[in-house]
């Protein structure tokens, strides 16, 4: 796990799937898969490497490891756990028999499941999360779900991604309600850890000021390392080594995310959002958006509103 030129870097869902050599529909932001369907070969042991979305797992019937950094946890029968961006992953299936697996990216997150994800779900911000296993009770009504939303995934309906938020809004509330209310983050005695872990935290609270306009001015590199009395280079060292992207990166990928919640869930104007983000100038945040995503602000709004 430590050797960097063995990890490989996935960007997106579909670039994990090509590797992995599964099949690939589209560049999506959410997609749910059952796993047998798709790891037909077991024993199954993936490459390590570090993904920029958020990873699902519900193992009804099947045995196995994943690997987050350098935490090692068991899968058995009714496990769920989940990851989050920026860690270094890998898996073992040893038996696989009935199981799921739903990624989705945090745009997806803030778009179609709940606008202030990580106010409601703070635990998606958690450095690492040990997996949970159910009593076949409790694993049911969770199976309930995703099997629903599975079922939805398969339609073609121009409200499809609109119904699986609903309904993976409802599959977060049940997570919380079984795993956080006891949940105690693990002890990592890694002054790193805390560092990543708290510059998180502070990127969702500064963003969240900002789109309320409660927040003056874009923070960067050197406003978050002032936050935790850090050296701004040795900010950008600490998360660049332990997520694999710089602070620059992060701060850009949120601020896409952000301005395409707000051109896909509300009617605001170019210029309103841009001064919503921090743009002095609407011209600078058209050209930001298009230089990062390839599109301008109202043509992505064209392209995925409608």
């Amino acid at each position: 796990m430590k050797g960097s030129k063995d990890i490989i870097i996935h960007h997106s869902i579909s670039d994990l799937y090509r590797a992995l050599d599964l099949p690939v529909e589209q560049e999506t932001d959410f997609t749910i898969h059952y796993l047998p369907a798709i790891h037909k070969e077991i024993p199954f042991t993936s490459p390590v490497f570090r993904a920029n979305y958020y990873s699902f797992v519900f193992v009804k019937d099947g045995r196995g490891t994943y690997t987050t950094d350098e935490q090692v946890f068991p899968t058995q029968p009714r496990t769920i756990y989940f990851t989050n961006p920026g860690h270094i992953k890998a898996f073992k299936l040893e038996e696989l028999n009935d199981a799921y697996i739903i990624t989705l990216t945090e745009s997806f997150l803030k778009e179609q499941v709940h606008q202030k994800i990580f106010e409601e779900f703070p635990f998606l911000l958690a450095e690492t999360v040990p997996p949970g296993t159910l009593s076949p009770e409790e694993f049911e009504e969770f199976e309930k779900l995703y099997l629903h939303i599975f079922e939805e995934y398969s339609k073609d309906s121009p409200y499809k991604y609109r119904i699986i938020g609903n309904l993976f809004v409802v599959l977060l509330y049940k997570i919380k309600d079984s795993f956080w209310k006891s949940y105690n983050p693990i002890e990592e005695g890694d002054r790193s850890s805390q560092i990543v872990k708290e510059f998180k935290w502070l990127l969702e609270k500064h963003y969240r000021a900002l789109t309320a306009g409660d927040a003056p001015y874009q923070y960067q590199v050197q406003d978050y390392a002032r936050e935790q009395g850090l050296h701004p280079s040795y900010l950008s060292n600490v998360i660049k080594s332990k997520t694999g992207r710089s602070v620059n990166l992060w701060i850009i990928e949120k601020m896409i995310a952000e301005a395409q919640a707000f051109l896909k869930n509300t009617s605001f104007t170019s210029k309103e959002i841009g001064y919503r983000l921090g743009f002095s100038e609407p011209t600078h945040f058209s050209s930001y958006f298009k230089k990062h995503t390839g599109l301008t602000p109202n043509s992505y709004r064209r392209q995925f509103v409608g």
